[in-house]
This record gives structure tokens, C-alpha cells and sequence, in this order.
């Protein structure tokens, strides 16, 4: 089968991508795609995490690093580079597998981030300004409903507008990283000339199995996007060109916008401080002490940290840029899945209604909105069932609804190999070395993290305390399971649903000219 024929599914959406794609508009250069990428793939949800379980948090970000990260950025740079459609990953799978995996896939895909907006992203936000601008107390709930709802439609106005405008966010949002862990990790050392390196022992280095199964989530979470600008592939000015070399450089500028501020605060901060932070925000607000200010440690690990005006001033700028890097995280992500959502619905793997780009601004509005309401609702949500059984019930579909991008990457990662494959005298301006083991690499880091996204702590002590959800007892890990498999279901009928739609109107439109 031709490589034309297979972008087209064989020729029957041809004609409703043809429409769509001559709504596109290109604005996204080499250095855009390096600042997308940077904007994508760096939070700060999980530092604070990862220097709480000690010396081998760091240990196992590097690891990851280079035994994840690395492998599967090398298989994305071929798939971009090869195939630069519209909506790439959706694209990649459904050529690798066809239509019904394709729609199964990118439900995934695409689910994940309006969902991470409303709940995980909106809170970090809150966080930051709670801890810089409110003493660390909770806003009213009317501020927190306003600041939620204004979050999550400036980051849908954004992702309406086109990259022209878009790539601006995202450029100002990758240089507001390097500002905000850049400073970070100057003020930590500057905190350790001060009060002393103190340090885990070089031991507590050591990786574990029990650590590996409890960082190795949430660091392959932080990996993972290295695809997203190629959602944009046909918005791209050069994308044969410009997607291997933005990739490249954004494994190196991830590794060390990561891993810099988590040897920071495990090199100054004394372990027992280290162990108690509840996310970033705290260890930004312990280390600016060292404009003013004291620390001091309660004997259960907690801190109590008192700035001066001067520190307090800096930690305002501080809280700015957290607010700024998690809106933007939530950005680019829109911005790309909801790309491959409408391309795969124009495809003929979903609603067509849906598959629709804007005349004006060459971008996926009705996706676009359906996002922010979906981000909305999952607001609400959290703001509303907040304790006991709902509570706990809530907490768990959320967490699992955020992890369903890794779940994606199962579609997406095989892909690179089998179109090798299939096709392989598809011009590659770059080639993955050894690609199929680094599919096999990539694919099994993202297999264990599905085991223990439905399974926690498999292999070290199953739903054992250290492993499980707060809230949950070892006797309810049979409940969890079932907790985790519906919304499973749910998503994977929604994709069947949605190609079943897609399916027949792909029929309609096709037997319409002989009638």
C-alpha cells in the first residue's frame, strides 16, 4: 500500500482532510518548536516528590532519563520527520494499526488534558499563589472559582488563536522556566553557603525496586510529549528539518531544568527538611531565606519558614512565574491533543462536527471549547466532592484520568517500528539507530507504568501502605481496581463510539454521489 494511501485511510477522507487542511496556516519555526517543547515537557508538580524519597529520586530521574526519555525521543524525531501530517500521533497509529486503534489511542491522548487542566494544573497555580501571596492559607471559594474559570479560558482563547499567536504563550512560558528553576537552583546553593551543605548520605543514592516503583510514574509522566509539536506537523515551516534537531535539544534542556533543581534541594536542604516538603512552592519559599528569613523544624519533619519584606517581594515574582508555567503547561498540551482529536474526527475516527478548523484562526475551535468545558467541569467537580468515599472515589478516577496519556504511548511508540516496516523506502531524513530495541525499551518502561497505574506497588507489596492511596485501606484494593477499570471503559466505548460515527458518515458521504 502507497504512503499516500495509507495518510488517507485508503482514500475515503481524503476530501474532508483537503478541506481542513487548507484552513491551516504556517507559523511554527525551529525555535518555536524548541520552546513548545521545553513548554510541554518541564513541570514542577512532581520536584517536590521526587526530593522527598532522597538520593535516589535523582538517581532514577537520571536513569529515566537517559534510558526512556532518550530511546523514545529518537523514535518521535523519525515518526515526525517521515510523516509530518496534521495531528502526527493520532496520524502515526491509525497507519501503523489502522482507523479503530487509531480512535481507541487518541481518545487517550486527548482525554488526559482537559482533565490535567481543571484538576492538577489549576491547583499548582493555586498553590503557588497561596504560598507566596496568602501565607501558605486557602483563597475563598469565590476567588478560587474565579481564578479557575479565568485560568481555563484564556488557555482556550490561546489555543483558538493561531500559532502565530499561540507559539508566543508558549515561548514566554518555556523562558519563564528557565527563569523559575534557573533562580531556583542559584538560590539553593546560595542557601548551602549559607546554612551548609547537609545532604542524604551518598547510600541513600542507591536505587531500590520500591523506589522504582514508586518514582519511575510520575518521573516517565514528566518524559513524555516529545511528539506534541508534530499535532502541528502541517503548521510547521520545516518539519523534516526542524523536528529531529528541537527534539534533541529539548532531551538535553529537560535533563537539566529536572535534574539541577532536585540535586539542588537535595544537596542543601538537611534531609529531614527534604522529606517534609509538600511540593515545590515550599522548597522555594525555604530558600529564599537567603535574602531574609528564618526556617525552623518541628520534631515531626515540619517547617515553619518566616521572609522578610525583601524575600517576600522576590517570592511574589516567584509565585507569578509557578502560576505562568503550570497555565502554560496546560496550554501547550490543548493546543496539541485537541489537534489530533479534530484531525482523527475529519478522518473519519470520530464525529465530523467535531473535525472542523476555523476559517479564521486555522485551528480546532469546537475541540478547543469542548476542552475548556470539560476542564471546567472536572473543577467543579474537585471543588465540590472533596471528602469521605466521594471524595477518596474522586481522587482516584482523577489521578488515573491524568495517566492516560502513558496509556497512549502504547499505540504510539510500536508505531515507528512497524512503518519501518511497512514502509520502508518512506523517505526518513533521520533514522532511529536500532529502532526495534529502542521500541521494545520505550513500550516496556510505558507497560509497567499501566501495571502500576491499576496495580500500585505490584512487585514491591500491592496496595500495600507505602503504595496506596491516601484514604484507602488494604482490604479495598479489589474496590481500587474496579475504580480504576471503569473509567477505562468509559474512555475505550467513547473511542469506539466515536469511530462507529465516523465510520458510517465516511459511508454517507461516500455512497451520496450514486443516489
Amino acid at each position: 500500500m502507497a504512503v499516500a494511501d495509507l495518510r488517507t485511510g485508503e482514500g475515503d477522507g481524503a476530501l474532508a482532510a483537503q478541506a481542513e487542511k487548507s484552513k491551516l496556516q504556517k507559523h511554527f519555526g525551529r525555535a518555536d518548536i524548541f520552546f513548545f517543547l521545553v513548554c510541554t515537557l518541564v513541570g514542577i508538580d512532581g520536584l517536590g516528590t521526587l526530593a522527598t524519597q532522597g538520593g535516589q529520586g535523582f538517581t532514577w530521574l537520571v536513569v529515566c532519563v537517559l534510558l526512556f526519555a532518550a530511546p523514545s525521543a529518537a523514535l518521535l524525531a523519525e515518526l515526525g520527520a517521515a510523516f509530518p501530517d496534521e495531528g502526527g500521533p493520532y496520524v502515526w497509529v491509525r497507519m501503523a494499526f489502522g482507523r479503530l486503534v487509531g480512535a481507541i489511542n487518541n481518545v487517550f491522548y486527548w482525554v488526559t488534558n482537559p482533565v490535567w487542566m481543571g484538576g492538577t494544573l489549576v491547583g499548582t497555580a493555586l498553590g503557588g499563589l497561596m504560598t507566596f501571596f496568602h501565607g501558605g492559607e486557602e483563597f475563598s471559594r469565590t476567588f478560587q472559582y474565579v481564578f479557575a474559570f479565568a485560568f481555563i479560558w484564556a488557555g482556550v482563547l490561546f489555543a483558538v488563536l493561531s500559532f502565530r499567536v499561540g507559539k508566543w504563550v508558549a515561548t514566554v512560558g518555556a523562558l519563564a522556566r528557565f527563569a523559575l528553576l534557573g533562580l531556583f537552583s542559584v538560590l539553593v546553593v546560595a542557601y548551602g553557603f549559607v546554612h551548609g551543605f547537609h545532604g542524604p548520605s551518598a547510600g541513600s543514592y542507591a536505587p531500590s525496586f520500591s523506589g522504582f516503583v514508586v518514582l519511575v510514574p510520575l518521573i516517565l509522566f514528566s518524559l513524555v510529549g516529545f511528539e506534541l509539536p508534530s499535532a502541528a506537523g502541517e503548521e510547521m515551516e520545516d518539519a523534516t528539518r526542524d523536528v529531529p534537531s528541537g527534539i534533541a535539544k529539548s532531551v538535553i534542556a529537560t535533563g537539566l531544568l529536572y535534574g539541577l533543581p532536585v540535586l539542588g534541594i537535595l544537596l542543601v536542604l538537611p534531609e529531614q527538611q527534604a522529606s517534609g516538603l509538600a511540593g515545590f512552592p515550599d522548597a522555594v519559599r525555604q530558600a529564599l531565606t537567603v535574602f531574609g528569613g528564618t526556617v525552623t523544624t518541628a520534631a515531626d519533619g515540619t517547617t515553619a519558614v518566616t521572609l522578610t519584606a525583601f524575600s517576600t517581594a522576590v517570592g511574589w515574582v516567584m509565585g507569578l512565574l509557578v502560576v505562568l508555567v503550570a497555565f502554560t503547561s496546560g496550554l501547550t498540551w490543548i493546543m496539541g491533543s485537541d489537534r489530533t482529536l479534530a484531525v482523527s474526527c475529519y478522518d473519519g475516527a470520530g464525529p465530523r462536527w467535531l473535525g472542523r478548523f476555523s476559517e479564521r484562526f486555522g485551528t480546532p475551535l469546537r475541540v478547543n471549547v469542548l476542552s475548556g468545558v470539560i476542564s471546567t467541569l472536572v473543577f467543579v467537580a474537585a471543588n465540590t466532592i472533596t471528602s469521605g468515599d466521594a471524595g477518596k472515589f474522586f481522587a482516584v478516577a482523577l489521578a488515573l484520568a491524568v495517566s492516560t496519556t502513558l496509556i497512549s504511548y502504547l499505540g504510539i511508540f510500536p508505531a515507528a517500528w512497524v512503518l519501518r516496516r511497512r514502509l520502508p523506502d518512506a523517505p526518513r531524513p533521520y533514522r532511529a539507530p536500532a529502532i526495534g530495541l529502542l521500541t521494545v525499551v520505550s513500550t516496556v518502561w510505558i507497560v509497567f507504568c499501566t501495571v502500576q497505574i491499576l496495580f500500585p506497588g505490584l512487585g514491591a507489596g500491592w496496595f500495600t501502605a507505602d503504595f496506596r492511596a491516601d484514604g484507602w485501606a488494604f482490604s479495598e484494593r479489589w474496590t481500587y481496581l474496579l475504580v480504576e477499570l471503569v473509567p477505562l471503559l468509559v474512555f475505550t466505548a467513547l473511542a469506539v463510539v466515536f469511530w462507529a460515527v465516523g465510520r458510517r458518515e465516511l459511508r454517507t458521504a461516500v455512497e451520496a454521489p450514486s443516489r
